[in-house]
């Protein structure tokens, strides 16, 4: 009986010589592709194929390309786990979804307009025996509702992914996005890794890069303190995960900086201290932090209802 990847921990990742699509081209009719391939190596000078591997991190499913060490990071980048639902758009054979119910214990949705494509991840997903986690639909990545998804992957170019960024940013605070080798603009990710890829036919570089966000809370404006706090205000100004604000009491002012990781937002220390905040609702509540600004642990500020705390 073949060994289950759940036991045993996948043998290194090598790259294979067999093609794959430009990313991002399967969501385009199949008489299409070629010359949107073409129109982007003219206008980039280079495109990333996406990498393949040969040991297989799912020694079940023979007949599917297997997940290389890109796909693997993606998964653990994300810090993928059984209480997670991870969607995948453009997802192709299915592999990310099926490992990171197989390997990771998540529940998943594959979702590509390629009826053979679909239809091949559903066979594999039986024949693995992950059915029960998993589901696959033809259906175009745009009218896909991600609201049910803890952790979105994807491997599109560019302009998808730009189009994409207002409904990942709308997504719950904390829902992890996973992108293989582009960015989102100006949306810089939480974190990026390098992954080797020695035989990487496509492109100047033998690596991959995958990118992490985590979506931010939405906290800009102004806070009217409550509690302990009700003589402070806080005004804040956040530009995707990065915040600066500006704290008031009377006439003392202190200028703040930190970074949202999800719903809690961390400033950086200083000789007064750093504040951990965490937003609740309409409440930003003092859940941590160090020196006299942790004083308040538990209190919290109430989003203003008016251009001005009373």
């Amino acid at each position: 009986m073949l060994s289950s990847p759940m036991m045993n921990p996948p043998p290194p990742a090598s790259q294979s010589d067999e093609p794959h699509a430009i990313p991002g081209t399967r969501l385009l009719p199949r008489a299409r592709r070629l010359a949107f391939a073409l129109t982007a190596l003219a206008l980039a000078g280079l495109t990333q194929a996406q990498p393949t591997s040969s040991p297989p991190l799912l020694d079940e499913v023979p007949f599917i390309t297997s997940p290389d060490n890109v796909t693997l990071e993606m998964l653990q980048a994300a810090r993928v786990g059984p209480a997670d639902h991870l969607i995948d758009l453009g997802s192709g054979d299915g592999r990310l979804v099926i490992v990171a119910a197989k390997r990771f214990g998540a529940t998943g949705l594959g979702v590509d307009i390629v009826p053979d494509l679909v239809d091949k991840s559903l066979r594999t997903a039986r024949e693995v025996g992950v059915a029960d986690k998993v589901a696959f639909k033809v259906q175009d990545l745009f009218e896909t509702d991600l609201r049910p998804a803890t952790v979105i992957t994807l491997y599109l170019l560019p302009d998808f992914n730009l189009k994409l960024r207002p409904t990942l940013l709308a997504l719950k605070p904390g829902t992890r996005v996973v992108s293989h080798d582009w960015d989102m603009g100006d949306w810089k990710p939480d974190q990026t890794t390098t992954v080797p890829v020695p035989d990487k036919k496509v492109g100047l570089d033998k690596s991959s890069k995958v990118h992490l966000w985590v979506v931010p809370a939405r906290i800009e404006g102004l806070w009217c303190g409550a509690g302990a706090l009700r003589d402070f205000s806080l005004r804040v100004n956040q530009h995707y995960q990065e915040v600066q604000a500006t704290l008031t009491r009377g006439d003392r002012v202190r200028e703040i900086q930190g970074r949202m990781a999800g719903a809690v937002l961390r400033t950086q220390s200083t000789r007064h201290g750093s504040l951990e905040l965490t937003q609740e609702g309409a409440l930003l509540r003092v859940s941590g932090g160090e020196g006299t600004l942790a004083m308040a642990r538990g209190a919290s500020f109430a989003r203003a209802s008016g251009p001005a705390c009373r």
